[in-house]
């Protein structure tokens, strides 16, 4: 009957009736409508629809492990569109690597980019649960925080993150936190590890907007640092963002010694002089990146996003 209510109230005011009744349906409408903009969701609401994003993902959705390879007309109609339609849609799929053309034919077939999209967030999702128990355990009596950040572009995103007593010294990085690689030091973990290739990918490529550094290092700065924490296999230093913290990282490295991840502890500069940190923290650190790395292999879940 609701429905009904609704639909009479959309259409004339009246329906007809000679006396009129215009206050009841104003009185009706205005609650009614303010219901259903709280009670639906934006999946459940058509006003949030982008037609666009949707008949793109409708082709992306097209292809199967039937139908992995196919032409124009085949996507038009799998994906339901019209055939200009697909073809904007292929063609903005192609510019962006999530589709590719099959050489010497019409067809058309997904890349491995729409795989990393499922691969990512799943990697990512099983990463944290696995590294969780492991940060947990540094945090105490020599560091006062321990992190796990992974690249995401010239960035690197902390995806978890375990603290005691940073609260105090204004430091507010969290879950979800965007740091330039260039600058942060669980990036110099994980960057000195890349191949060549990768590295100078991030060297090139300019980081979204995040956490701010309050120094900068040039090119030829970063590169030697770069240097010592490959000779070292880890990353001491202290904080360039003017927080008085003492970082030491290390890359979690796969079985081809690639850095999947880099996790790290930190403490106060006051507190912490360097060589006892090292002391204390490194050899603990090591082996948490080790249990780390086991258990994403034992699981199959990497997250290598570069």
């Amino acid at each position: 009957m609701g429905g009904s209510v609704a639909l009479s109230l959309n259409r004339t005011p009246s329906n007809g009736n000679p006396r009129g009744k215009a206050p009841a349906p104003r009185s009706t409408r205005v609650p009614r409508a303010r219901k259903s903009a709280d009670a639906e969701s934006p999946t459940e609401d058509p006003r949030n629809l982008v037609n666009s994003l949707s008949k793109g993902l409708r082709v992306l959705e097209s292809f199967s492990a039937e139908r992995t390879e196919m032409t124009l007309s085949e996507v038009a109609r799998a994906a339901d569109l019209d055939p200009g339609t697909a073809f904007r849609m292929l063609n903005t799929l192609v510019m962006l690597g999530y589709v590719a053309r099959v050489p010497d034919s019409k067809r058309f077939r997904l890349t491995m980019k729409v795989v990393d999209l499922g691969l990512h967030a799943i990697g990512r999702s099983d990463l944290r649960e696995l590294a969780r128990p492991i940060l947990r355990s540094l945090v105490g009596e020599i560091s006062e925080a321990a992190s796990l950040g992974v690249m995401d572009g010239a960035d690197v995103l902390y995806v978890e993150r375990v603290r005691a007593g940073l609260t105090r010294l204004g430091v507010d990085i969290r879950i979800g936190t965007l740091i330039p690689a260039s600058v942060g030091v669980i990036g110099h973990a994980i960057m000195a590890f890349l191949p060549p290739r990768d590295r100078e990918r991030v060297l090139t490529t300019p980081p979204r907007r995040g956490e701010t550094a309050a120094q900068a290092l040039t090119r030829s700065e970063l590169e030697r640092i770069l240097e010592a924490v490959r000779q070292r296999g880890y990353a001491l230093e202290d904080s360039l963002f003017g927080n008085g913290l003492r970082v030491l990282a290390v890359p979690v490295l796969d079985t081809d010694g690639y850095p999947v991840a880099s996790i790290s502890v930190a403490a106060p500069v006051v507190r912490m002089p360097m060589d006892e940190f090292r002391s204390r923290a490194l050899v603990p650190l090591q082996q948490a990146a080790r249990e780390i790395a086991r258990a994403v292999q034992a699981s199959g879940t990497i997250s290598t996003a570069v």
